[in-house]
This record gives C-alpha cells, sequence and structure tokens, in this order.
C-alpha cells in the first residue's frame, strides 16, 4: 500500500457495553463513598459543625487571598495572613476538639467520590477522532531554532546536530540582529522547503505555523520553549525535544486548527485583561511575581487597565478582568487547573472570562471553583473584544502586544498539517468535571448522558 495514504485514527474507545458497564459499577460506588462520608461527618461528630467548619474556613482562604491581590499595605498584610490562618485555624480546632479522625475519614471518602465519579464518566467521553496520515520523510525539511528558548534548550540538547545528522537545514534564529521568525520561514519555502519546523517557545512556533498553513506544507513542533502548549496537546514528549525529531524519519501527519487573532496567527491562547497588561511590563521577565502584585489591585478593582466589552457567536461579557481565547477549548475551565485541551480539531474557539468583584465572590470561586458565578464558559466560532481605548494590551502565546480594537479572534479549521512522531507518550487524559446529575443517573441504570465538556454543556 502506498505509505502516504495510508490513515489510522487516534479516537478514543467508544462507549461499548463493556465501558457502560464498568462505568455503572463506578458511579454506584462513588454514590456509596459520598453516603460514607456524610455518615462518617453525622455519626463522628453528631452535627453539620464539622463540614461547616472546613467550608467556612476554604471560603475566608478565598477572601484572603482577594485581598492580598487587589490591595496593597496593610490590607494585603492582613489578607494574606487571614489566608494563611484559616486553614490552620481550622486544623487546630480539628486537633483540639478530637474531631480531626473524622475530617480525615470523611475527607478521604469525598476524594474517593470525586475518583470513582471521574472515572465513571471518562468511560462515557464521545469519541473525537483525530486522523492520523502516514507520510514519506521530507525531502528538503528546514527547522528554525532559537537558541534562547527554554533557558538554551537548544544547545543543552544538541538539537542543531542532531537536526542535521538527519539531513535537516537548521536556521538559528537571532532576536538582536537576523531576521525573524516568519522572514526565515518565508525565505526556507522560496528555497525549496517542504517541511518547516521549530524548536522555541509556543510564540515562535505560532509565527512560523501561520507560515506553514499559508503555503500548505508540514510543520514539526520541537518542545525546547518553557512551557510548549501546543507540544503537550499534541502528545510530545516535553522533557525530552530531541525526540520530536523522530517526525523526520518516522511521522505521520495531523490536521488541526490555526487560530488567529487580527491577522496573527495563535496556536495555544490570546489572553486580554490583568495578564495581558502585566505582561506588558519590562520587569515582568526578570521579576513575575513582584510585577504582578504591584499591577493586580488596579487591575482588580477596576483603577487601572482596559474595560473590555466581549461578544461571541451567542453571547455578551462586559468588562471581565481576564479573558482567554483559545484555539479550541480547554477540557475545565478551572483557572487554577493548569488547562489542556482535549483536543485540537473541534474547529472552535475556547473562551474564558473570569471576574471577581469582591471577597464573597473571591470565597465563592475558592467554594465552587470552575462553576462558580464569576467564570464565563463558553465555545464560539468569533471573538470580537472591543474597547473605547485606541490600544488594547494582549498576549499571544505569551508573545506582549497591543492591538487597536476591535480585535477579531476567529479560528481555521483543519489549517496545519502537523508532523508528529509516529510513536509518543500521547497526551494525558483531561478529567471532566463531576455533573453529580449525570452520575446518580448512571448509578440508577438509566440511560447515560453523553459526556461533554463544560464549553459544550454550556452551549447546550
Amino acid at each position: 500500500m502506498n505509505a502516504n495514504r495510508r490513515t489510522t485514527s487516534e479516537a478514543e474507545p467508544d462507549g461499548s457495553d463493556r465501558h457502560e458497564g464498568s462505568a455503572r459499577a463506578l458511579a454506584r460506588l462513588a454514590l456509596l463513598c459520598v453516603a460514607g462520608a456524610v455518615a462518617s461527618v453525622v455519626a463522628g461528630a453528631g452535627q453539620w459543625f464539622i463540614l461547616l467548619l472546613g467550608l467556612a474556613g476554604l471560603a475566608l482562604t478565598g477572601a484572603g487571598i482577594w485581598w492580598a491581590l487587589a490591595h496593597r499595605g496593610v490590607a494585603r498584610l492582613l489578607g494574606a495572613l487571614l489566608a494563611l490562618a484559616a486553614p490552620v485555624g481550622v486544623l487546630i480546632l480539628y486537633a483540639v476538639s478530637g474531631l480531626w479522625p473524622v475530617a480525615v475519614t470523611a475527607l478521604a471518602l469525598w476524594a474517593a467520590a470525586l475518583a470513582c465519579a471521574r472515572s465513571a464518566l471518562r468511560r462515557l467521553r464521545k469519541p473525537h477522532g483525530v486522523r492520523s496520515r502516514s507520510v514519506r520523510p521530507p525531502r528538503r525539511p528546514v527547522l528554525i531554532m532559537n537558541p534562547r528558548s527554554g533557558g538554551g534548550k537548544v544547545s543543552r540538547h544538541g538539537l542543531a546536530e542532531r537536526a542535521e545528522a538527519l539531513g535537516a537545514r537548521v536556521m538559528m534564529l537571532d532576536l538582536d540582529a537576523g531576521p525573524d521568525a516568519v522572514t526565515l520561514a518565508r525565505r526556507a519555502v522560496a528555497e525549496g522547503a517542504d517541511l518547516l519546523g521549530v524548536a522555541g517557545g509556543d510564540g515562535t512556533q505560532a509565527l512560523v505555523a501561520g507560515v506553514a498553513a499559508e503555503h500548505g506544507v508540514p510543520f514539526v513542533v520541537l518542545a525546547a520553549g518553557t512551557r510548549n502548549h501546543l507540544a503537550m496537546d499534541l502528545g510530545l514528549d516535553r522533557d525530552h525535544p530531541v525526540s520530536g525529531l523522530d517526525a523526520l524519519s518516522d511521522g505521520v501527519e495531523l490536521r488541526i486548527d490555526l487560530g488567529d487573532v487580527a491577522g496573527r496567527p495563535f496556536v495555544n491562547t490570546v489572553s486580554f485583561g490583568a495578564y495581558a497588561e502585566i505582561v506588558q511590563s519590562p520587569d515582568y521577565r526578570d521579576a513575575k511575581a513582584a510585577t504582578a502584585l504591584d499591577h493586580l489591585p488596579g487591575l482588580l478593582v477596576g483603577e487601572t487597565g482596559t474595560v473590555l466589552d466581549v461578544e461571541t457567536d451567542d453571547a455578551r461579557v462586559h468588562a471581565p478582568q481576564t479573558l482567554l481565547v483559545s484555539n479550541n477549548p480547554y477540557g475545565r475551565a478551572d483557572p487554577l487547573g493548569g488547562g489542556r485541551r482535549p483536543r485540537l480539531d473541534g474547529g472552535k474557539l475556547g473562551v474564558i472570562a473570569i471576574r471577581v468583584e469582591g471577597a464573597a465572590q473571591a470565597a465563592e470561586l475558592a467554594l465552587r471553583g470552575e462553576r462558580a458565578s464569576s467564570i464565563t464558559s463558553l465555545t464560539s466560532r468569533r471573538v470580537v473584544v472591543n474597547a473605547d481605548d485606541e490600544l488594547i494590551p494582549v498576549a499571544v502565546d505569551g508573545e506582549a502586544l497591543t492591538l487597536p480594537p476591535p480585535v477579531v479572534c476567529t479560528v481555521r479549521p483543519g489549517a496545519l498539517r502537523v508532523r508528529v512522531p509516529r510513536h509518543r507518550p500521547g497526551a494525558s487524559y483531561v478529567a471532566p468535571s463531576v455533573d453529580w446529575r449525570r452520575v446518580v443517573r448512571l448509578a440508577l441504570g438509566h440511560d447515560p448522558l453523553p459526556i461533554r465538556t463544560n464549553q459544550e454543556q454550556s452551549d447546550a
């Protein structure tokens, strides 16, 4: 069979009877663990005091963090003390009152219930295959490498030498004097390159990916940046960027989406609001925490920063403090969850908007996480960000920019041909948010409802 015509599916297993049966068993076990947690609280304490005490401590911690971030001086100090004292105080009260065995038992059973519920829902996830196509090795691959990225990963891992040994042409990016990544990529294509690759951060990856998509040549990702979210979601080994070179000799090709913000490509995210404002500071790279603490009070209480007005396909969001637009939605909208995209070929943008207006909402966020009223999570094919200012601070794949409003974000379905190694670790599973209504329905033997992401649920 012709090598460049074979196709394979990288879909997850579908919901067979076996998967459904195990899902029902796990759902029932989850409900038993919940019942056990409730029983331990009632039997051990004789009242709901232990539960209320823990929830109050968590809420006070969230409120304290808000005061520490949104204020300066004495208010910041008091907020930090509250955030530390609340959980410590709860632990001390548990120990003094003799309730700690009950607390430990209840927390362990609750953790087990969440684990079982997520495992049950995982078995019912809808398949969403990403088609991979076997391909012949490129004849004239060109790899653009940023020697500064990731603290010098290109040199540390010997990427240039290893790539050249495989027959690739290496073009080093000189950020001070030489041409930029886009110019180098266009030059490589004009000189006959039949594959473009990048060893660098997500910002550089995006720029070269745009050129690759424009000319229809395959694109290779070498995880030589600090985070490399695209490499993570493609299932590449970020700890060993050299393994990405296997795509040149034994690779398969995927079709994924490419984001566009005001005519500029992005592979991961476009950020507006607090984060985008903070990264504009020249001090951010050398002192991230100190710079953020200095800017956050004004940004969170509305004294400084751009007031945004966001319009999606089906909704309007006014004045979010932080807005994240992603090339395909994240599996969870938890702002502290790290984030991972279950797929890169869904043809939609993910939108997460956060607005916390005071200590009460911060406490709710600590208690409810991604389901808090301060978080808006949805999907859209087009996002328009407007403001009264002449320029809006924007962070595109971590790179600080300013753009004139309206800033339009769109997605180009299947625009990018990505070449990845045939054998790679794979993207780790993104645990779904626990929907207890669905878990109860599953445990009772009713027809299971399909598992959807938070964004899909908001669209329904």
